[in-house]
């Protein structure tokens, strides 16, 4: 029998299985620290200096009151603006070395027929107011009296009747022409121009001295109207 002291005691030990114990927590260092402030505080410079510009904008649309523009007041404004941007025209040289100017002549005033002096009157001499005729007769008595063939008769009375429709006392009062066959000037009848033979004896003379017989002063009358 062995001694308690030498006796060695076996005994029977059950394995314990190990459990795993979590890692042990990082430790926060110092320089790691400093960093996420540094990059905290950039991250919060971006985000103002972006949204800076939106926060003035915004408040000077709040400040500013909202303006009602009429369309009156718009078109006024636009035409304000206009005619202060445009320039003043320069004036405008015209050419008026090309330009004819046409001057409408006056019309010739009628002449005023100038009375012939009778032979023996002087040019200052007043002649007296005519004397009209106031006898009677016929015209065919007028005729005979101072020798117009009866031939002639006809072409007579054609123009005796245009011209003073055989009144013995008819006057032009534009030219002077007077009597039967309206003598001009009618100083140039010998006695009286308003005395119907003496008119007829001249105007028998004139028709056969400038158109070579009555006939001939009917047809220049019928042309022209006049002789």
């Amino acid at each position: 029998m062995t001694s308690r002291s030498t006796v060695t005691r076996r005994t029977t030990r059950t394995p314990v299985a190990r459990v795993p114990s979590s890692p042990a927590p990082a430790r926060w260092s110092r320089r790691r620290g400093v960093s996420a402030v540094f990059a905290a505080v950039a991250a919060l410079g971006m985000a103002g200096g972006a949204l800076a510009p939106l926060g003035t904008a915004l408040a000077a649309a709040q400040e500013k009151p909202v303006e009602v523009v009429s369309l009156w007041a718009d078109s006024r404004g636009d035409a304000q603006a206009l005619a202060t941007d445009a320039a003043a025209p320069a004036p405008a040289h015209l050419d008026r070395s090309g330009f004819t100017v046409y001057v409408a002549p006056k019309p010739t005033p009628t002449p005023t027929p100038t009375p012939t002096p009778v032979e023996g009157e002087s040019a200052g001499t007043t002649r007296s107011a005519p004397v009209m005729y106031s006898g009677g007769g016929s015209s065919t008595d007028w005729l005979s009296a101072a020798g117009i063939p009866e031939s002639d008769w006809g072409y007579v009375d054609y123009i005796v009747s245009r011209e003073s429709s055989w009144n013995p006392n008819a006057t032009n009062a534009s030219s002077g022409a007077c009597g039967l066959v309206q003598a001009y000037p009618c100083s140039k009848v010998p006695g009286s121009g308003y005395d119907p033979v003496d008119n007829l004896r001249w105007a028998n003379g004139y028709a056969v001295g400038r158109y070579g017989s009555w006939s001939e002063a009917y047809a220049f009358w019928s042309s022209n109207h006049w002789w």
